[in-house]
């Protein structure tokens, strides 16, 4: 990740329609070279924060810096020649085939057209680029979409909700593109309301809420900032009930103990405590299992919270 100069940097940015404060008051910095999740609540301001790093629409009041250009200024034209999105709706013409459509965006972005069929390969719509747009399944039409953001060879993507509509197998073939482009340098920014689906995948991510950040970090850096139990599974020996008792000396809670099974729940500060405790009994304990919070459990967590 490179320590020059953040390639997005946002400062005091204020968007309001009318009494709705949609975004209200971001600070953000997104380094060149990451993949950056943006996860929140339907309504939290989200899809504004695109348009407005986008220059699709203009800030109340603050600022932003794409490829250290002001987004309010008249070299922010060229930057946004090498800025690819795609929105959560896509919107395409039912009586184009695949490669028209992709043709379509092209002339509109002016790129050459011959990038279109690597681009609609490279998206595993290969063969499927003669076929009528209103015969593509909801999938089909969602990789279109990429294609069309991939066009031109973009610098910096902006992904809303991306993968509506694909399978696991297509979801994990768009990871492998993104990490593939994030290793040639593309800055990614994507949302998404699948939390499993991003939380190993992301470098670093934001919570939003009521157009305000609650936090930024890696997955592991939020778990530690909202102070969550972790879970200890483990497996022993049936008839092993003396264990019971010498669980409940542990600085943990016994959720359930039965049936050569047990979870306990237990504070990270007390965590390697714990775990000494357990794996010093000498084979009683067969195996055990630690549960970090998981996404879910921390975006519940700070979106719990008041906004700041």
């Amino acid at each position: 990740m490179s320590t020059s100069h953040p390639v997005i940097e946002i400062r005091a940015l204020h968007k309001r329609f009318g009494a709705v404060h949609a975004v209200a008051g971001v600070d953000l910095a997104v380094e060149r070279g990451e993949l950056f999740g943006l996860i929140g609540h339907n309504g939290a301001g989200k899809s504004t924060l695109f348009k407005l790093l986008l220059g699709l629409i203009a800030p109340t009041s603050g600022d932003i810096h794409v490829e250290g250009k002001s987004l309010r200024g008249a070299a922010f034209r060229e930057v946004r020649r090498h800025l690819g999105y795609l929105p959560e709706n896509v919107v395409l013409y039912d009586n184009l085939n695949g490669r028209e459509t992709l043709r379509f965006f092209a002339d509109l972005k002016g790129v050459p057209r011959a990038q279109c069929d690597g681009v609609l390969e490279r998206v595993g719509l290969g063969d499927a680029g003669r076929r009528r747009v209103r015969e593509y399944s909801k999938g089909m039409r969602q990789r279109l979409g990429f294609a069309q953001a991939l066009l031109g060879q973009p610098r910096l993507l902006f992904l809303d909700e991306p993968t509506n509509g694909l399978d696991p197998e297509g979801i994990r073939e768009f990871y492998a593109i993104l990490h593939a482009l994030r290793e040639s340098g593309v800055t990614i920014l994507l949302t998404s309301h699948i939390l499993s689906e991003i939380q190993q995948r992301v470098d670093r991510l934001a919570i939003m809420k009521s157009g305000r950040i609650q936090a930024v970090g890696t997955v592991q850096q939020l778990r530690e900032s909202t102070d969550l139990p972790l879970k200890v599974s483990l497996r022993f020996a049936r008839g092993d009930d003396g264990l019971q008792a010498l669980l409940r000396t542990l600085p943990a809670r016994t959720l359930r103990f039965d049936a050569g099974e047990a979870t306990l729940q237990c504070t990270r500060q007390a965590k390697m405590e714990v775990l000494t405790a357990l794996t010093a009994l000498n084979g009683r304990v067969l195996d055990l299992h630690v549960r970090e919070p998981s996404l879910e459990d921390v975006f519940l967590g700070h979106a719990s919270e008041e906004p700041r």
